[in-house]
């Protein structure tokens, strides 16, 4: 008597409880025969890809702020282990980009297939005032941007719904000190987010149409390039996680990875650090017999710090899209690139789609257009899982190295 909700709830619920990359793969097939469908006229499909990658670029700078202040703000590290645990973090993650932009330098993915440059984006430009490039122009961004400068009440209009909806869940809540105060802004933003997210697979379906009809397949023959190098990267990485633990942990590298498997296995098929964190800590104590400050301090603290595998990426995306585009990035661009992934990646672990978001922020920092992110969803749900399973073993090669060279006694770790 109190079911059957509505058919169009129903529909969108139904849509909505498939998994984002599931979502995110139908949406690349339906653009792929939307683009052979219409051809050169699916070029007026760039249009939503633009919209919400311009509103994933205006939340992503709050985001990371607040999600960074958050992170240290509520980390209970202090110390010499404190000092360890950091220095561990940002080692890895530097060896991480060192690694990525290395094989991307070596490799050169984006110059495996000839892509022209000039066809890269622009609606005709001799159709008199577009009204849709109007309303693109009126989408926010930067949050604050419509407050300062410009006139753009249409901006400041959809901002102030967005926070004012996203805010009535939290809008009973007390704020009694500062800790509060972010958390709130943090959540707020969240529920901001998961909104934008839920439209990814338009912006898919829109970027992937409009390629095939005006430009063909030789993008995505490019992306199979990309794919093979990301996934080298990652080797290599996991590579120096194994080596790391064999000169300064007692534990021995095969047993690690035997005894950390189900995490491992986890982070891939739910492609989030943050629900397998439970499941690393419990592998690190019970399987592999790291001692629990170690695993604490790894596997639950350092995760929120640590994403190797996704500042490998990002560093990657940025110098692929660059050589798509037939643009040279020079070694100043790539510190750039390096300095802006440590500080996007610090905070990150608890974003949903944090890739997506931050790489807004590495793509701007280096000049390049935004407006090639949606080509990288394409294989996203698929590296995105790579990564992740990358950032987990990430915690447990922390883990292991705080853990020390000596074994611990049988009572101790128990």
């Amino acid at each position: 008597m109190t079911e059957s909700p509505s058919p169009p709830q129903g529909a969108l619920a139904r849509w909505n409880a498939i998994p984002l990359y599931l979502r995110i793969v139908i949406a690349l097939v339906l653009g792929v025969v939307a683009g052979l469908l219409l051809g050169e006229r699916a070029r007026v499909l760039e249009i939503p890809s633009q919209v919400i990658l311009q509103l994933l670029g205006a939340l992503a700078p709050p985001l990371i702020l607040v999600a960074v202040t958050h992170v240290l703000m509520t980390s209970e590290v202090r110390g010499k282990q404190a000092a360890r645990l950091f220095f561990l973090l940002i080692l890895n993650t530097c060896v991480a980009i060192a690694i990525g932009l290395t094989v991307a330098n070596l490799m050169k993915p984006g110059t495996w297939v000839e892509v022209q440059p000039e066809q890269v984006a622009e609606l005709d430009p001799d159709a008199g005032p577009n009204p849709l490039a109007l309303l693109i122009d009126k989408v926010p961004k930067s949050i604050l941007g419509p407050l300062a400068g410009k006139q753009n009440i249409i901006g400041v209009i959809l901002i102030a719904v967005a926070f004012g909806v996203a805010m009535r869940g939290v809008k009973s809540r007390e704020v009694a000190t500062v800790q509060d105060l972010v958390e709130v802004a943090y959540d707020t933003l969240l529920v901001v987010l998961h909104w934008i997210i839920q439209l990814v697979p338009i912006g898919v379906f829109a970027i992937v149409a409009k390629v095939v009809g005006v430009e063909g397949f030789g993008r995505f023959y490019a992306m199979g390039a990309f794919v093979l190098a990301v996934c080298i990267a990652l080797a290599l990485q996991a590579v120096w996680y194994m080596v790391r633990i064999k000169y300064f942990s007692w534990a021995r590298p095969m047993d690690v990875l035997r005894g950390v498997r189900d995490a491992l296995v986890m982070a891939f098929s739910t492609d989030s650090s943050t629900a397998t964190m439970p499941v690393t800590y419990a592998c690190l104590t019970e399987k592999v017999g790291v001692r629990e400050e170690s695993a604490s301090m790894g596997a639950l603290v350092g995760a929120n710090f640590n994403n190797d595998g996704t500042a490998l990426y990002e560093a990657m995306a940025a110098l692929f899209v660059a050589q798509l585009l037939g643009m040279d990035l020079d070694i100043t661009q790539q510190l750039i690139i390096v300095l802006t992934s440590i500080i996007a990646s610090v905070g990150a672990a608890g974003i949903p789609e944090a890739g997506i978001v931050t790489m807004t922020l590495v793509f701007t920092a280096v000049g390049l257009p935004i407006e090639q992110i949606p080509i990288l969803l394409t294989v996203d749900w698929f590296l995105d899982r790579c990564r992740t399973t990358i950032n987990v073993l990430g915690d447990v090669n922390v883990s292991c190295i705080l853990d020390g060279r000596t074994k611990p006694e049988a009572n101790e770790s128990g």
